[in-house]
């Protein structure tokens, strides 16, 4: 003889069912803010009043025809190439996820431009400034 279905079956089905989600939820929820700043510009009223001078600098900056490489060595130092030469490279390394100090970084060389010191193992988010007379480029990689 089988057991009788009944209200208090499909209670327990239906907690059951939508205590799982909620679980799930909040275990992901609590993942995603411990492992996101959270802050993608300090204002975006700002940010939006500056939008179109962005896209004038990007469209200045696509017109100079500066496609850098920019690489890990084997030493861990980052590597510029550039298409021009007489051009200074200054930037810095921060970690994605902001669990590391930012590392400052220092450029020598003309056509074969290095970085002075390595970065720590791990993956970093590389901002790079490159000058040449009055014209600029800025760009951010991500090396791992």
């Amino acid at each position: 003889m089988t057991k009788r279905f009944t209200g208090w079956h499909m209670a327990a089905i239906l907690v059951g069912f939508f205590g799982v989600i909620v679980a799930v939820n909040g275990v992901m929820a609590t993942i995603a803010a411990r492992t996101f700043g959270g802050v993608v510009v300090e204002n975006s009223y700002v940010a939006s009043q500056e939008f179109n001078a962005w896209l004038k600098a990007a469209k200045k900056q696509e017109a100079l025809g500066w496609h850098p490489k920019v690489a890990l060595d084997a030493r861990r130092r980052v590597t510029v190439a550039l298409p021009v030469t007489g051009a200074s490279v200054t930037g810095y390394a921060e970690h994605p996820l902001g669990r590391a100090a930012d590392v400052p970084l220092t450029f020598t060389g003309d056509k074969a431009i290095q970085s002075d010191q390595p970065l720590p193992a791990g993956r970093w988010t590389v901002h790079l400034t490159i000058r040449r007379g009055p014209d600029e480029a800025r760009l951010a990689e991500t090396l791992s």
